[in-house]
């Protein structure tokens, strides 16, 4: 017997969402998460999202639905990889300071936005 969870969550047609909607764990195998493209060296290209995952949250609280957008690998593309040129130039921006401009010598805290040494004095 299905529990009413999977039943309630199950719309392959997109009827009842809008969308194609799977059970998290009766996802077909074509179908898969942005990370799960990610992992094998592919992003979802021009491609919308083509279906959607859900399942009841098991946070403390009121109940609350879940979802995760699904792509088809089937029309996924091979990742970028920027070129020698433009990789240097994204390592000296994250390495360099924006409010003293010296090239730190290690790669910016993000949460800081700033090296080290400017987010001492500001704190100060």
């Amino acid at each position: 017997m299905v529990s009413r969870i999977r039943t309630r969550f199950w719309d392959p047609s997109g009827t009842r969402y809008g969308i194609p909607t799977y059970p998290r764990h009766l996802v077909p195998p074509h179908l898969l998460t942005l990370h799960q493209l990610a992992a094998q060296g592919l992003r979802p290209g021009p491609q919308g999202a083509q279906a959607q995952a859900l399942w009841r949250g098991r946070r403390p609280g009121p109940p609350r639905v879940r979802a995760i957008s699904l792509y088809d690998v089937r029309f996924a593309l091979p990742k970028r990889t920027p070129s020698p040129r433009r990789r240097t130039d994204i390592f000296k921006t994250s390495r360099t300071c924006p409010e003293c401009l010296i090239d730190v010598g290690y790669v910016l805290p993000r949460h800081l936005g700033v090296c080290l040494d400017c987010a001492e004095e500001a704190a100060a």
